[in-house]
């Protein structure tokens, strides 16, 4: 994978002002793999104490998408068509890695998986996969 590829991730990744929201950050760029990690705020728990699904999930699917992206030529860009998700264990700890992998590239589809792991200084605890489809769009 070249640099202007990743370059390309990461200012996408910069322009999601929900990552920004969730506090999330880019920690791995390869080509087919992709982590994002995400603490586990106040705001983004849920009424247990748990951080919420909705965080869980959010960066799962984002990890997935730029893990498809990076398969992709510059002109494109995707877009999630369908995402299912288990929730394996709630979501204890200080922060959410979540590492999206490519399973096949398409010029039409993307099909791809994600794990969410919690962790707590050196434990991490796998609480989640996904499993989805991109779709590759042009850029506009």
């Amino acid at each position: 994978m070249d640099e202007a590829a990743r370059r390309r991730i990461q200012a996408s990744f910069d322009a999601q002002s929900m990552m920004k929201t969730l506090g999330a950050t880019l920690i791995g760029i390869e080509s087919g793999l992709v982590r994002i990690a995400a603490p586990i705020l106040p705001g983004s728990r849920q009424q247990h104490g748990y951080g919420h699904a909705g965080l869980t999930i959010t960066i799962g699917d984002s990890a997935a998408g730029y893990a498809a992206l990076s398969t992709l030529p510059p002109e494109n860009e995707v877009l999630t068509s369908v995402i299912k998700v288990n929730l394996l264990a709630p979501a204890r700890g200080d922060r959410l890695v979540a590492t999206g992998r490519v399973v096949k590239s398409g010029r039409r589809l993307c099909v791809v998986t994600a794990e969410v792991h919690a962790e707590t200084g050196a434990e991490s605890i796998l609480i989640a996969l996904l499993q989805g489809t991109m779709v590759p769009v042009p850029t506009t």
